[in-house]
């Protein structure tokens, strides 16, 4: 007889909105194929204003209705649902067997992914819109009440609170020893990650709801001032900015050099992300709120359809006319692609 141990791997790390700055739920680079039909549909019952998370085979969607489903992507089921306290606008986040989201009622849930249940809850004083992220153990989280959270991954206990300008409805990026975020007030915010300090904060012409994406040394968020920023990670300092034709809501996709963003212009941008040189413009809807998603050579979008563009080019490879969201992301997932829509629909499609 011989004994077998296993050495407990640490989870992986969600620093940012869908776990990285590509904006891939965790999926990694995948083809982005045209979609030729609807495998399954399934019905969540109100409006989904928030993104999907797939892992393990299961997509997890939240809706407004404050309702939670884990839907098996086989069979299009439902495998567990949990209700929340209130509606949900905050996009899940994954984090070893937990899921964790933000809810109107001012909490943050985790709970067991696999089961449905609630491992824990940590509370704000208003509506929690932003994904919580995680790094090091700790999960970082900012409120309408305008403060910004740490607490513990394993339990939800306290760490510090941070008060800032203004509400904070974008999701923080957690770097190794420092966080960046955008907020009510105008102005993007540096913090010590141990400890909430403030050590920079910038000033834009009009309040953040861009989550930002972080390199070694640029953030790039856009601001309701229609202006997209990229700026030094170590001071703040404005290396360039670029002027779209609306406000943005819009959080940026980055990989490499190459950086995406929408406008409430209906316009989706590419950029040089260290020069700031526009690569090109495409028209993709009326309105663009929701992030991009990098694919392998492409760059999907939600806008009323669902849209796929050449990454070099611009030009659309295909277009969708399911999904009508203009605050969800398509995932990914090779072979399949999970769309949800403003009117509570999840759709398969390969």
């Amino acid at each position: 007889m011989t004994t077998q141990t296993t050495k407990e791997k640490s989870p992986r790390d969600w620093p940012t909105l869908l776990g990285d700055n590509a904006r891939t739920g965790g999926q990694g680079l995948r083809p982005a194929r045209s979609p030729e039909k609807a495998v399954w549909q399934f019905r969540m019952g109100s409006a989904v204003r928030s993104a999907p998370v797939l892992d393990d085979g299961i997509l997890y969607v939240a809706s407004v209705a404050g309702v939670l489903h884990a839907i098996d992507v086989t069979a299009g089921t439902s495998k567990w649902k949990f209700e929340a306290g209130g509606p949900v606008h905050s996009t899940p986040s994954l984090f070893g067997s937990a899921i964790l989201f933000g809810c109107d009622d001012g909490k943050v849930y985790a709970l067991d992914r696999h089961l449905g249940k609630k491992l824990w809850e940590a509370s704000s004083l208003s509506e929690v819109w932003s994904s919580p992220v995680v790094r090091n153990g700790v999960v970082f989280f900012g409120s309408a009440d305008g403060k910004v959270y740490a607490v513990d991954a394993e339990n939800g206990h306290p760490r510090w609170s941070q008060e800032l300008g203004g509400r904070i409805y974008g999701t923080i990026y957690a770097a190794e020893h420092q966080l960046y975020l955008g907020c009510g007030d105008g102005r993007v915010y540096s913090l010590e990650a141990a400890s909430g300090k403030v050590l920079w904060s910038t000033a834009t012409g009009n309040g953040i709801d861009s989550s930002p994406a972080v390199t070694e040394n640029l953030v790039l968020i856009g601001s309701e001032d229609f202006f997209v920023y990229a700026l030094n990670a170590g001071t703040g300092q404005v290396r360039w900015k670029y002027e779209t034709g609306l406000g943005i809501a819009s959080s940026p996709a980055v990989l490499g050099d190459f950086a995406a963003i929408g406008s409430k212009d209906g316009i989706l941008y590419a950029f040089e992300l260290q020069t700031g040189q526009l690569r090109w413009k495409t028209v993709v809807g009326e309105v663009v709120t929701a992030s991009p998603v990098i694919a392998d050579g492409s760059v999907c979008i939600q806008a009323g359809a669902t849209f796929a563009l050449d990454m070099a080019s611009g030009k659309v490879l295909w277009r969708a006319d399911l999904g009508g969201s203009i605050q969800s992301v398509p995932v990914l997932a090779g072979d399949s692609i999970y769309l949800a829509s403003l009117s509570g629909e999840v759709y398969a499609l390969r």
